[in-house]
């Protein structure tokens, strides 16, 4: 049988200036890994951890929900701090974008870069749809045969999906509070991103109270922007965004 191995936390230790880094819902830390690595090497230092029930059955996703996520965010920003990490900016995909922005109301950032990050959520039909075929492809992963995938699935899909409800409050919660975001703000969105309303994108960029504010849309790109066609450029407009901080060395 094929083990799949899991994505883990990472932390690629580097110069004084920090970058948290958070992947979204269903995702992991693949999602923003070769980011980290790609400012690493130009000197940041990025810590990236990875959410309860996230890179584990499915089954364990929908016992967990935004509050222990959150939760997860806090510690990896604590971790830094407690490492003497004191300037911290913080970059997110999708969900985590929009913990990003969370963290930029109620914590010290010196910079936040949301990607594709969801304002309004989709029908809750859309997300359960969304977790399921998640879960199948897990499975699928796992070598079981198509029948007991097929019965698996009609376990998981009885499974009270409360985590996507607590999701939609989230967002709603996050959407009232952009204009409390001062810190320098650079929005991400991909054109043709096939899970979030684009308009998104638009919200957080007006909203913000930022004076330091850029927004750029990728034409060629999907929602995943991260591991998509543009990344290499998306990597550069972040790097170029992170040094144009006031970092105090």
């Amino acid at each position: 049988m094929m083990k799949i191995t899991a994505p883990k936390p990472f932390f690629f230790e580097g110069g004084k200036r920090a970058v948290l880094m958070l992947h979204g819902f269903t995702g992991s830390s693949a999602d923003v890994r070769m980011m980290g690595r790609y400012l690493n090497k130009h000197g940041y230092t990025c810590m990236a951890p990875q959410y309860k029930g996230h890179a584990v059955p499915p089954e364990e996703l929908v016992k967990t929900g935004p509050a222990d996520w959150w939760q997860d965010v806090m510690g990896a920003y604590t971790e830094l701090k407690e490492k003497g990490y004191d300037e911290i900016a913080v970059c997110g995909l999708s969900l985590g974008g929009v913990f990003s922005l969370k963290l930029a109301t109620s914590q010290p950032v010196m910079g936040v870069v949301p990607m594709c990050s969801p304002m309004y959520i989709k029908s809750e039909e859309i997300m359960f749809k969304g977790v399921c075929e998640y879960a199948r492809e897990y499975k699928s992963r796992e070598n079981k045969s198509p029948e007991q995938v097929d019965r698996e699935m009609e376990e998981f899909e009885k499974t009270p999906m409360n985590t996507l409800k607590e999701l939609q409050e989230l967002i709603a919660e996050v959407r009232n509070s952009v204009d409390m975001v001062y810190a320098p703000l650079f929005v991400v969105q991909a054109r043709h991103d096939e899970m979030i309303d684009v308009n998104s994108a638009n919200i957080i960029y007006e909203e913000a109270e930022s004076d330091h504010k850029d927004m750029k849309w990728y034409e060629n790109s999907t929602h995943v922007i991260t591991l998509g066609k543009e990344k290499e450029q998306l990597h550069k407009d972040v790097h170029t965004f992170l040094d144009s901080l006031d970092w105090s060395e």
